[in-house]
C-alpha cells in the first residue's frame, strides 16, 4: 500500500500542483480518482462526510490525517521532505504571499476561465469570459514581471510558491484560446527550467480521468 494518496482528477490544476509535489519529492504515492465531472462523487453526502466537507480535490491522506487546500498540502509535504521549502522565515512568508496571490488572481481566475470556457454546460456567458480575461492578463503580468528578476520566484531554486502557481499553467494553449507561455517570455523561460526537474510529468499523464468521456 502507497504511503500517500491523493484524491484528484486530470483536469484540476488544483490537484496538479500536490500531486506533481508527490512526484518531484519521489514519494510513494498513488492517486484515487474522484469523478469530478461523470458522477459528481465530490457532491455526494459521504464525500463530504468521509473525505473533504469542502467538497473539493485535492484530498491528501497520509496515515491517519486528510489535509485539503494545495497550499496546505504543499506545505505539509516540503516540511516533511525538506525539498522545496522556502529557508527563513521571511522567505516563507514571502512564499505565502505569492501562494495567496496565486489562488486569488492567478489560477483561481484562470481556472474558473478554462472551467467556463471548456467545461460547463451551458458555457460562461461571453461578458464573463471577458472580464475574467483581463483580470488574468493583469496577474500574468505581474508574474512575469517578477520572473524577470530571477530564474524562480524566490530565487535561485524553485519552492512551494513556484509549484502553486504553475498550477494551470501546462494545460493546452487551445483550452484556454491563448499561449500563456508564447504570450510572456519570462514564465515560459520559467515552466521550461521547471519541465527539466527530475520527476516532472504533464498533469494529463499524472492523473487520472483523461481524455474525458465523448
Amino acid at each position: 500500500m502507497a504511503e500517500y494518496e491523493l484524491y484528484c482528477f486530470a483536469q484540476s490544476g488544483n490537484a496538479y500542483r500536490a500531486a506533481l509535489m508527490l512526484n518531484l519529492i519521489g514519494a510513494d504515492w498513488r492517486p484515487v480518482f474522484v469523478d469530478f465531472f461523470g458522477a459528481g462523487v465530490q457532491r455526494t453526502p459521504q464525500f463530504r462526510s468521509t473525505v473533504n466537507e469542502m467538497g473539493e480535490v485535492p484530498v491528501l491522506v497520509h496515515g491517519g490525517k486528510k489535509l485539503s487546500q494545495s497550499g496546505v498540502i504543499l506545505t505539509y509535504l516540503a516540511e516533511r521532505s525538506k525539498k522545496f521549502l522556502p529557508q527563513g522565515d521571511e522567505a516563507r512568508l514571502e512564499a505565502l504571499r505569492w501562494i495567496i496571490f496565486d489562488n486569488q488572481k492567478v489560477n483561481g481566475m484562470l481556472g474558473t476561465y478554462r472551467f467556463l470556457r471548456c467545461f460547463a454546460k451551458p458555457a460562461g456567458q461571453p461578458a464573463v469570459l471577458e472580464f475574467l480575461k483581463g483580470r488574468i492578463d493583469n496577474a500574468l503580468g505581474i508574474l512575469d514581471k517578477r520572473l524577470a528578476k530571477g530564474p524562480y520566484l524566490l530565487g535561485a531554486a524553485p519552492t512551494i510558491a513556484d509549484l502553486s502557481l504553475l498550477a494551470y499553467l501546462y494545460y493546452p494553449a487551445d483550452e484556454f484560446g491563448f499561449d500563456i507561455a508564447a504570450e510572456h517570455g519570462n514564465i515560459g523561460a520559467w515552466l521550461g527550467r521547471l519541465k527539466k526537474l527530475p520527476g516532472w510529468v504533464h498533469p494529463y499523464d499524472l492523473m487520472p480521468g483523461h481524455p474525458l468521456p465523448t
